[in-house]
């Protein structure tokens, strides 16, 4: 599995982020062509990294001036991916080899695509990204 390399903005990024938040983070994608950072937290973290009535976040996006997306972290890719399309619920994920790659081929509800994909594919920009960082998987789809 390839190793996770951090960038000098990215530890920084990171860093404010625990102090604003409290809670911790594995890893972050600095997102400009939308304007966003996503923040991947550890197991459990998700409700301190927002907060209550959103307010965590919310501060931490102000502070930092970007939109600010967090996902939780899961050990098993499945999972994972579904942390990534969240809210839109995922039936099903599939994982195929092709040349030698792992391929994750995700389904969702029919009235979740719009949702999954999101505007300009913004969502499934963060899984791929992130399904490739976090757990090796050359792409992800959607069936």
């Amino acid at each position: 599995m390839g190793e996770i390399v951090l960038t000098e903005d990215c530890m920084r990024h990171i860093s404010q982020f625990e102090t604003l938040t409290g809670a911790s983070s594995r890893d972050c994608i600095i997102d400009d062509r939308n304007q966003r950072i996503i923040f991947v937290v550890n197991p459990g973290e998700m409700g301190r990294a927002i907060g209550k009535k959103g307010a965590s976040i919310k501060n931490a996006s102000e502070e930092m001036g970007k939109r600010i997306e967090v996902v939780e972290y899961s050990p098993n890719p499945e999972q994972f991916l579904r942390n990534c399309f969240l809210p839109a619920q995922v039936t099903e994920v599939e994982f195929v080899n092709e040349n030698d790659d792992r391929i994750a081929i995700v389904s969702v509800r029919d009235e979740d695509r719009g949702i999954a994909i999101g505007k300009d594919g913004k969502n499934i920009f963060k899984a791929k990204r992130l399904a490739q960082r976090q757990h090796d998987i050359a792409d992800v789809r959607l069936k």
